[in-house]
């Protein structure tokens, strides 16, 4: 099984438009309302693989009582976190023919004993777990290294641990030693004040992440481990249109799988090309074309970087 955290998760809501015009009225051609955040986007590729999974995720209000319906409804397996005050946070993605333009609500508060309920949840599932996915932003009232936290906790099972996170919530859990992470190029310049991303990496590596996965958007991935360095991309380059917001989530999903199975890196880079660049291909975030996954399959190029 493969545990997905998601401490700020949120309803996503995507209206389908033809064109975005900044400062105008619009007319949405659809809406439509599922339960979102990074790690439960992961949680929706990896069950659509045919995988074993778990979605921990603190739930509160209307809009928690309609993630909590809907990953019922997709049957994904969930253990929720009841907020006694808090909200569940809305993101809207607007989506035109060329890109998505995101507006992501800060989401509520956690107390002590909240978070603390999730801590014990991931306690309790981690015992038959083959690897733990935390992702997206840390909720308010949670110390930034609240994923230090539920790293040292998951390394104390012997289960590795993929982050995705940015900004203190990432850098403040190196040094409990994740097994693997994934900024992208914004993010690891964020982190590092390195505008190379190959030094970047590196320098997150050294600070205690045995493994970096930066995605640098059309030029694919960049993999930095102690044993080599790799640079994983679509081979000839393809312009892909559509929907991006899920395509970093299905690369951790791939990723997540390939700690899972103990796959050697460069083969979960293929996986990870691949299903990020299908993300692009569906309507929204968490789901993926299979056709154009098996067919960028065999487009994926690796290389020593």
């Amino acid at each position: 099984m493969i545990v997905t955290v998601t401490p700020n998760p949120a309803l996503d809501i995507t209206y389908t438009l033809a064109a975005l015009r900044p400062h105008a009225s619009h007319r949405v051609d659809t809406v439509h309302e599922q339960a979102g955040g990074k790690g439960v986007n992961v949680a929706r590729v990896l069950r659509t693989l045919g995988r074993r999974t778990a979605a921990v995720l603190p739930v509160g209000g209307a809009s928690g009582a309609a993630v909590k319906a809907d990953l019922d409804l997709a049957g994904l397996s969930s253990l929720t976190i009841p907020l006694a005050g808090g909200v569940t946070r809305r993101t809207i993605a607007a989506v035109d023919q060329d890109d998505a333009t995101m507006l992501n609500e800060p989401g509520p508060e956690l107390s002590g004993p909240e978070w603390s309920a999730l801590v014990a949840g991931v306690a309790s599932l981690l015992p038959s777990s083959q690897a733990l996915v935390l992702s997206g932003s840390l909720p308010r009232g949670v110390r930034t290294d609240a994923y230090g936290e539920l790293v040292r906790l998951a390394r104390a099972h012997g289960v590795p641990v993929v982050l995705d996170a940015a900004g203190p919530a990432l850098t403040e859990a190196l040094a409990a030693g994740p097994a693997l992470i994934k900024p992208n190029a914004a993010e690891l310049k964020e982190a590092t004040g390195i505008d190379d991303p190959a030094l970047a990496a590196k320098r997150l590596a050294e600070a205690g992440a045995r493994t970096v996965v930066a995605s640098l958007g059309p030029d694919g991935l960049l993999a930095v481990t102690p044993a080599g360095s790799w640079r994983a991309f679509l081979s000839p380059p393809t312009d892909i249109r559509g929907n991006p917001t899920g395509a970093g989530d299905a690369a951790v999903a791939a990723l997540a799988m390939g700690l899972a199975d103990r796959t050697p890196l460069p083969q979960a880079l293929n996986h990870a090309v691949a299903l990020s660049a299908a993300a692009v291909h569906a309507p929204y975030a968490g789901m993926f074309d299979r056709r154009a996954y098996e067919r960028y399959l065999t487009q994926v190029q690796i290389l020593p970087a």
